[in-house]
């Protein structure tokens, strides 16, 4: 079981420790019905048929990708170190759930960067969780643009379960609460990448503002800002 703080946390140290862990499941283990394999896919903006356009729908979905801008920070956040390479990369995560955060490790263990069929052109990258993680998986986040019609899309693909290792009470509220958190948290990066890339489109600038830094680390997405009441938080740390 984790640990527990209340109010501050060091969490470039939290992060630091990551480099320690390992991926915590085999693929071996992956089968319906005890684990979800799910596939989220949110329309963008089309362009032109071809090649990704220069300044279009594909290009700006690939940056927010790559900097996990995408992600909904009511739901969950993520510190890395951005000089890292991205394939390797260690990330914290601080999945909040009202009045707990819980910070977990993943990394970054695949890049996409090909053409599927001769025409589907395709970037992204997936995480892994690590020990201590309140779930064990794989998530791959894509954008993919069919070159025959221009059609854009933002993709993500997973297959995950609640940790074996939880404790009873942590096991208990992710029963009642995981699942129904997870299918939200997809929902809203769909709407958030929908949203940041026609904004884009328009000519906004997106990010709105330089992420923030926690030493070394960015915190993302660029609009995760401390709340009032984030010193009275319940801090769980590796809580798988």
């Amino acid at each position: 079981m984790g640990d527990r703080v209340f109010g501050q946390l060091d969490v470039v140290r939290a992060w630091r420790e990551l480099a320690d862990e390992s991926v915590n499941y085999s693929m071996d283990e992956v089968r319906r019905p005890a684990w979800n394999i799910d596939i989220h896919r949110t329309p963008l903006p089309a362009e032109p048929p071809g090649p990704p356009a220069p300044g279009g729908s594909w290009t700006h979905a690939r940056r927010l990708i790559r900097d996990y801008e995408f992600s909904p920070p009511e739901i969950v956040r993520a510190l890395y170190d951005p000089t890292a390479p991205l394939l390797g990369r260690d990330m914290l995560l601080e999945a909040r759930f009202h009045g707990l955060h819980f910070y977990c490790g993943v990394r970054v263990t695949e890049v996409v960067d090909e053409t599927r069929d001769g025409t589907d052109h395709t970037w992204g990258w997936a995480y892994e969780t690590l020990g201590g993680h309140l779930e064990r998986g794989k998530v791959t986040y894509e954008v993919v643009k069919d070159g025959r019609t221009g059609a854009v899309e933002f993709v993500a693909r997973c297959h995950s379960q609640g940790a074996p290792t939880l404790g009873p009470v942590t096991s208990l509220g992710w029963r009642l609460f995981g699942r129904r958190t997870q299918l939200r948290f997809y929902r809203r990066c769909g709407v958030r990448m929908r949203h940041f890339v026609e904004a884009a489109l328009r000519g906004e600038p997106v990010p709105a503002r330089p992420p923030r830094m926690v030493g070394h680390l960015v915190y993302a997405p660029f609009d995760a800002r401390a709340h009032r009441l984030d010193g009275l938080a319940v801090n769980r740390v590796a809580p798988g």
